[in-house]
Parts: C-alpha cells; sequence; structure tokens
C-alpha cells in the first residue's frame, strides 16, 4: 500500500474516533443522571492523571462567598507578562489614571519559566453547579436540561507542571507569584487620603506629586529619612523577635513653608501607604479617638499636623484630675486629652494595627508637652528648616529644568545669610516661564528681604539702647 494510502486510512480512522467520541458524550450528557455523569467525569479525569506525567493545579475565582485572593494575584502577574503574540488577549480598564490592561483570554495557554522549571498556564470557565435533573427547578430559575435560566459560571486558572515539581510549585512558584502581584498592586494603586467628617473616615484620592527627588530638603537628611522608612518596612519578624508594636514615629518641626506636608506626601508615595489626616479639633473625646484608629488599615501613615495648637492638650495628671465628674450624669469621657493622645502614640492602642507610621508637625517644638518628646513616641526628629543653596537647586531644577546659571553664585550666597523659607522661593520661581526673568526677580526679593532684615536688627539695637537708658 503506498504511503497516500496509509495516510488516508489513518485520518479516515481519526475522523471515526472522534465522531465516536461525540456521539458517546451526546449519549452520556442525555441519559445518564447529573450525579452519576459527574461520578463518571471525575473517574476518567483520575485515570488519566494516573498516567500522566503532568500536575495540575487549580485556582478558581472564588472560594465560597469571598474572592479567592490567589486567583486576583495570578491574573496580575499574567498580566505582566502577558506576550502580545497570543491570537487572543482580553483587553480592560477601570480606572481613567491607569493605562490598559492586556491579559490572557480564556482558552489560551501561555508557558512561564521559572527556577529552571515550565509552567503552563490557561484560564477554564465551568459552570458553577451541576445540572439539575429534567423537569425541576434550579436555583438560578431554569427548569433541568431543558429550562431556559442560565447558570453562572466560575472562572479559573490551571497552571500545570511535571508532578515532580509538585513541592517547588506550591512552596516556591506561588508565593513568588503572590510577591510578584502585591508588588505590582503597590505600584499601580491609587493612593487615599482620608480625613474625618461625621465622626468617620472619609476618603478620597491623594494625588499629591510631592517625590523624594522633588523635594527640595538637605540630602543627607533625605536620604536618612529613606533609609528609616526601608529599614522599618522591612523589618516586620524585628519588631515581632522583640515585643513591639510594628510601627514609627516621627516628628517634623521647622517654621511655615519648610515642607512638612510634601515630606509626609514624598513618603507616602514612596511607601505606597495610605494617609489618615487627623485633626484633633474634630475629635470630640477619647472614645473617638480610639475608634478612629481601630478604623485604620494597615500600611498607612497617621498624620497630626500642628499639634501645638490643634487642640489645648491638657497634662495627663491634670487631665486624669479633671476627667472626674463633677456633677451627677456628667460624663468623664468628654474631651481628647493628653493620656488618650498618648495610647495612641505608643499604648496599648497603638497596637491595633501593623506596618502604620504616625507623623506629627509643628512649627514650634519648644511648645510641645514633653510627654511628647521623651524617648520611644516619636523615633525621630526632622528639623524642617529655611531655604539652603543645595535646597534652592532642587527648586530651580523642579520649576525651570535649570541646573547652573549665572545668577546661582550671588543668590546662593544671599541663601546664607537671609532666613527665606522654600515657599517663598518657588512663589518667585512660578511668576515667570521665563528662566532668566525668575531668577532676577528672586535675586531682587533676596536683597529686599536681607535689607529688612538690616532695618529691623538696627531697630530692636535701638529699642534696647532706650530701655537701657531709661533704666538708668
Amino acid at each position: 500500500m503506498s504511503s497516500s494510502g496509509n495516510y488516508d486510512k489513518y485520518i479516515t480512522m481519526a475522523a471515526s474516533v472522534a465522531a465516536t467520541a461525540i456521539v458517546v458524550r451526546s449519549v452520556v450528557n442525555e441519559l445518564l443522571p447529573c450525579e452519576l455523569r459527574d461520578l463518571l467525569y471525575v473517574g476518567v479525569r483520575f485515570l488519566r492523571s494516573r498516567v500522566s506525567s503532568r500536575h495540575t493545579l487549580v485556582i478558581d475565582e472564588a472560594e465560597g462567598l469571598s474572592t479567592n485572593q490567589i486567583y486576583d494575584a495570578v491574573r496580575a502577574y499574567l498580566a505582566s507578562r502577558i506576550s502580545t503574540d497570543m491570537p487572543r488577549l482580553r483587553v480592560s480598564r477601570v480606572d481613567e489614571a491607569q493605562g490598559i490592561m492586556v491579559s490572557m483570554e480564556q482558552g489560551e495557554e501561555m508557558v512561564d519559566v521559572h527556577d529552571g522549571v515550565e509552567y503552563t498556564w490557561s484560564l477554564i470557565s465551568r459552570d458553577s453547579t451541576p445540572r439539575a435533573a429534567a423537569g425541576t427547578t434550579s436555583a438560578y430559575g431554569g427548569h433541568g436540561a431543558k429550562g431556559r435560566g442560565r447558570r453562572p459560571q466560575i472562572k479559573s486558572f490551571e497552571v500545570s507542571f511535571h508532578k515532580k515539581h509538585k513541592e517547588k510549585a506550591l512552596n516556591s512558584y506561588l508565593p513568588f507569584v503572590v510577591a510578584i502581584a502585591k508588588a505590582i498592586e503597590d505600584q499601580h494603586r491609587n493612593l487615599k487620603m482620608h480625613m474625618v467628617e461625621y465622626d468617620a473616615w472619609t476618603a478620597v484620592d491623594l494625588r499629591h506629586p510631592s517625590t523624594f527627588d522633588t523635594l527640595a530638603m538637605d540630602h543627607k537628611l533625605k536620604q536618612s529619612v529613606v533609609d528609616d522608612l526601608e529599614r522599618f518596612v522591612r523589618r516586620k519578624d524585628y519588631y515581632k523577635r522583640i515585643g513591639r508594636a510594628w510601627k514609627r514615629g516621627y516628628l517634623l518641626y521647622g517654621p511655615p513653608g519648610t515642607g512638612k506636608s510634601s515630606l509626609i506626601a514624598a513618603m507616602a508615595n514612596y511607601l505606597k501607604f495610605d494617609i489618615y489626616d487627623l485633626e484633633l479639633t474634630e475629635v470630640k473625646c477619647n472614645s473617638d479617638l480610639r475608634r478612629l484608629l481601630i478604623g485604620m488599615s494597615n500600611r498607612s501613615i497617621l498624620v497630626v499636623e500642628d499639634i501645638d495648637c490643634g487642640i489645648e492638650l491638657q497634662q495627663r495628671e491634670e487631665g486624669e484630675k479633671r476627667a472626674k465628674p463633677s456633677h451627677a450624669g456628667e460624663e468623664s469621657d468628654n474631651k481628647v486629652t493628653l493620656s488618650g493622645l498618648l495610647n495612641l502614640v505608643d499604648g496599648l492602642w497603638s497596637t491595633s494595627g501593623e506596618e502604620r507610621i504616625i507623623v506629627f508637625t509643628t512649627n514650634y517644638r519648644e511648645r510641645l508637652d514633653p510627654a511628647l518628646l521623651r524617648p520611644g513616641r516619636m523615633d525621630m526628629h526632622i528639623h524642617m528648616g529655611y531655604c539652603t543653596p543645595e535646597s534652592f537647586r532642587i527648586l530651580a531644577r523642579n520649576y525651570h529644568s535649570v541646573e547652573n546659571h549665572a545668577m546661582y553664585p550671588e543668590i546662593e550666597q544671599l541663601m546664607k545669610e537671609v532666613m527665606v523659607s522654600p515657599a517663598e522661593v518657588a512663589e518667585v520661581l512660578m511668576r515667570n516661564d521665563n528662566s532668566d526673568v525668575v531668577l532676577r526677580d528672586l535675586l531682587e526679593f533676596l536683597k529686599a528681604k536681607m535689607k529688612e532684615a538690616g532695618e529691623s536688627k538696627a531697630a530692636n539695637e535701638q529699642m534696647k539702647k532706650c530701655d537701657g537708658e531709661t533704666i538708668i
């Protein structure tokens, strides 16, 4: 028999087998009850798995009524590694601030290699429940096999690999997928800023553009803050071992306009932490303060700005004394006290969450109660000072992309002699798009500030002289 005859014979046999399989499957679906049919399918899958060298993990979209976090992680991970050469791709976007997301379509396969092992991924969809018996009403409104109801579909990711790599897949590969997905989510998720409204947190999108690269701040001090933040977020096991809450406190102090709020925004953008802006004047009592603290999420920054003037905090002894009711029926927990605030910082209530940062800001550190400043409460004190030549160059680069200029030496010399905040310098730099014009304006502004400072100093000396003559 010729080769072409053998080829035709094999094609005929294959077609016959395929037709037989289709007929058998149709007969099984029509004649066997759903329970026996499911058992048959399970048996076939079991036999196939026993003779196959491959192993498969199934990751459903949901686990009961809860979302399967592994499914979401796999979806994000595969989307980051998707090949645009695939015949079918799913394209979506759920937020205008984010780009177009390209992911795997149902029925497609994707191969991923990790630690020398090849993993084949596929996205499948199946009915959520077995088909009801003919003539009976299903839970989804249909009537058995002939009903008009449509059963919901369950989506699943399946990953197959050689069965000798099962332990590596479970203990190494899947944790790697979850870790990469978490990093992707942290990179692209929208940060939130929460504020107190009607005794509860209300969230809005945080779109502050401040970063450590654009922050007008001394380089060494800036780097020390970054190093401290990185050390904090990677020390979960360390905090647990020493028996301390996983939190970090920062006190930002300095004159107005020196960048305290910008530093907080840079910290949030760097860590991808949400901000909780606690306005103490909006909090009625200590119990409300505790409730707000419990309502915060992990991986967040709690900010209490202008702690020295938000409310009149009493000393702990005085607060406890005044907290006692003086009239029948008077409530003792009717104000925010220093004790309540200290419990928020380092008391038992400070352990209600993990990976939290607490930031206090003030223009006048000397006005703060010593109890807030003792070691262990504010771990790092950061002085936000007046504009320096280094911070001026950062501002000039941010606003006008100018690295150097003929007027820089004179401006920087005046910066060393005049107390001017970064906010004042930025305001001048924003007046015009022409860098020559704004730098000339800034030079004149600094000269005027220096003259004003000199006149003020002379007036003070004259006043002291007059006072001395009066005393004599």
